[in-house]
């Protein structure tokens, strides 16, 4: 099973950024699918950004256009480039991967993957 470290939260002002990174244990390119989560308080976790090893990406309407997932194989590392960054943002923010074969773009529910990172905290204020 790969194992997952986030690292890169922190806290933010409004309209400013962050890059979050996933390092993984195993190769990441021979993982079909890396992905995003996100999960607030009293809230479900949700997808916001997938990455297949097509290179094909999928992202939340909610992130959409502020977002960035990317992959550095040779570093085995999952990244996460956040812009303009406003208070809903604020979550837990969770890397995941699965091998297992969806579709050709990568799904973006919790049920589709099966090795999880801890997690980093992500708080903007206003």
């Amino acid at each position: 099973q790969v194992q997952l470290v986030e690292s890169g939260g922190g806290s933010v002002q409004a309209g400013g950024s962050l890059r979050l990174s996933c390092a993984a244990s195993a190769d990441t390119y021979s993982l079909l699918y890396m992905a995003w989560f996100r999960q607030a308080p009293e809230k479900e976790r949700e997808g916001i950004a997938g990455l297949a090893s097509n290179g094909i990406t999928t992202y939340a309407d909610s992130v959409k256009g502020r977002f960035t997932i990317s992959k550095d194989n040779a570093k085995n590392t999952l990244y996460l480039q956040m812009n303009s960054l406003n208070p809903e943002d604020t979550a837990m923010y969770y890397c995941a991967a699965d091998r297992r074969w969806r579709s050709w773009k990568p799904p973006l529910a919790p049920d589709d993957y099966n090795a999880w990172g801890r997690g980093t905290q992500v708080t903007v204020s206003s």
